[in-house]
């Protein structure tokens, strides 16, 4: 598994491929250690062994075009569905770089610093194509200066990445929950019998959350919270989270693949 993730990641980086064949390369290595680390948490529970050690990434996020707090919430509600838990840095308005501190189990951070810079090159090229198509056909419908239509395009990007955000987090938590599910009635260490504790893979994983979340919060003690975000484009957002269902993430749950999906309510 490990060599099939370094050729797939090798063949990502070759200057040779197009865009959209490295994203795929780098989405199928994120698959293959997503159930990788499902398949181990399973076999260290078989063995009665130590769960895996909890640990910190810090990953930096841009703050270009002012749109740093969406990029940041983005890629929160990302890890978020790993198990992980996250804080900021440097989260101001400012068009500064800050960082997102994610605390999660080994296993959950390789895959996050594996597919993090992919979601987050996919998630940029969207929103900027995006909101150019929809400030142009503004300019076509509306007689709008300068000044009105940079104020509507800075709407529509941050409302759009926040909700690609939350769909792919959906997506990842639907690919999760379906592997936990695999490891139960196909070839897992239960028995699937109604009513049953969880074992296995289900167990380890959801005793993981609780480890995370207690590492979490010795570590940030007296975390602040976020103020809410103002800014909100019910166009933008909705675009935003049908492009993040449909993302290139190598898990095959795309729009009409079968998983349920739906905006937050009332987008």
């Amino acid at each position: 598994m490990v060599e099939r993730v370094r050729s797939l990641l090798r063949k990502a980086e070759d200057p040779s491929v197009t865009d959209a064949e490295s994203q795929a390369f780098t989405a199928k290595a994120a698959e293959l250690m997503t159930r990788h680390a499902i398949a181990e948490a399973e076999a260290r529970a078989q063995r009665g062994e130590d769960a895996e050690a909890v640990s910190r990434l810090d990953f930096p996020v841009s703050g270009s075009g002012g749109h740093g707090k969406a990029r940041v919430k983005a890629l929160a509600k990302i890890a978020a569905a790993f198990g992980c838990q996250s804080a900021v840095r440097g989260n101001t308005s400012a068009n500064t770089e800050r960082t997102l501190i994610v605390v999660g189990t080994e296993s959950a951070l390789d895959s996050l610093r594996v597919l993090l810079p992919s979601i987050t090159l996919q998630m940029e090229a969207s929103a900027r194509f995006t909101a150019r198509n929809h400030i142009a056909d503004l300019r076509e419908l509306r007689n709008l200066d300068r000044s009105a239509l940079a104020t509507e395009r800075s709407r529509f990007y941050r409302s759009f990445v926040r909700a690609y955000g939350h769909a792919v987090a959906e997506r990842i938590r639907e690919f999760r929950a379906r592997l936990q599910e695999e490891s139960q009635t196909g070839g897992g260490s239960g028995s699937g019998t109604p009513g049953d504790e969880p074992i296995g893979a289900e167990l380890v994983l959801r005793t993981d959350v609780d480890r995370v979340k207690e590492d979490f919060q010795k570590r940030f003690p007296d975390l602040k919270q976020p103020r809410p975000e103002r800014t909100h484009h019910k166009a933008g957002y909705r675009a935003g989270y049908l492009r993040g269902r449909s993302a290139q993430l190598g898990m095959e749950t795309a729009v009409g693949g079968g998983s349920t999906s739906s905006l937050p309510e009332g987008e």
